[in-house]
């Protein structure tokens, strides 16, 4: 755990723009296939309580998901957790209370701790915040067929160090294939076996980057299941009326037409 925690305070800034030194080429981001993709497409929950392992045992050295209630990592459609470990996992962290003038253990009904590091950008909205797909002339093809990749982008930057580094300027800054501009200010922060996942998934960089990128998606859209359950009945719905105007159209007009016909 101290190793992980030094990995994290090493991670001055992450997944943010501006912690590029140099501006110029886009990145290389690697087209995931997650489970969420797609009209039909749901988040897998397993990977979604994977993800909360990575990001609470590794990323939360130094980022924060202060926007994220802690209850709703019961919620169905999200990690899915039984309320009593819900309230274990909320425990574990401290929030100032007003009331009692004293920290406390936090709550369900509270938010996730914010970033512990000034430099480290909340990760609430991240996997929103960035684009990892384009459709070519800016007409969005890619996106529609792919979805924005967000989480494409969070996985690609998580999975692209080369192991190389440079000092410029006073700082370290670490080559990745990803990132935009190729140097990030962030050292990486996933190794093998990182985690022990205890459904006994295989902790490569690959599936730990995968599954924190999924959870964050939920995290920036807790919910995308029931807004594609919404969206189909719609589509449904409008076109059941669409049949049912066409066929009362044509029958109003019928009268009308065979008359012109005769």
């Amino acid at each position: 755990m101290f190793r992980k925690i030094l990995l994290g305070a090493a991670a001055s800034v992450a997944l943010s723009a501006g912690a590029s030194f140099a501006a110029g080429k886009s990145g290389h981001v690697e087209d995931f296939d997650f489970a969420h993709e797609g009209p039909f497409g749901t988040y897998d929950q397993m990977q979604l309580q994977r993800g909360l392992q990575v990001f609470t045992e590794v990323c939360s050295a130094c980022h924060g998901l202060r926007y994220v209630p802690l209850r709703t990592l019961a919620d169905e459609g999200g990690p899915g957790l039984p309320e009593d470990q819900v309230r274990a996992y909320a425990g574990q962290f401290e929030i100032f209370d007003a009331e009692i003038d004293d920290f406390r253990p936090r709550a369900p009904t509270d938010h996730f701790p914010g970033s512990s590091l000034e430099n480290a950008p909340d990760l609430s909205l991240m996997a929103k915040a960035r684009a990892g797909f384009s459709g070519p002339y800016g007409l969005g093809i890619n996106q529609l067929l792919n979805g924005i990749g967000g989480p494409e982008y969070i996985a690609s930057v998580l999975t692209g160090y080369t192991g190389e580094e440079k000092e410029e300027a006073g700082s370290i800054f670490y080559e990745n294939k990803a990132f935009p501009g190729g140097w990030i200010a962030m050292a990486q922060p996933l190794y093998e076996d990182s985690v022990t996942y205890a459904d006994g998934t295989p902790a490569t960089v690959e599936q730990m980057s995968q599954d924190v990128a999924a959870f964050l998606m939920w995290a920036a859209e807790p919910k995308l299941n029931a807004r594609k359950e919404a969206g189909f009945t719609a589509v449904l719905f409008l076109g059941v009326l669409a049949v049912l105007l066409y066929l009362t159209n044509k029958r109003l007009w019928a009268g009308i037409k065979g008359r012109r016909e005769a």
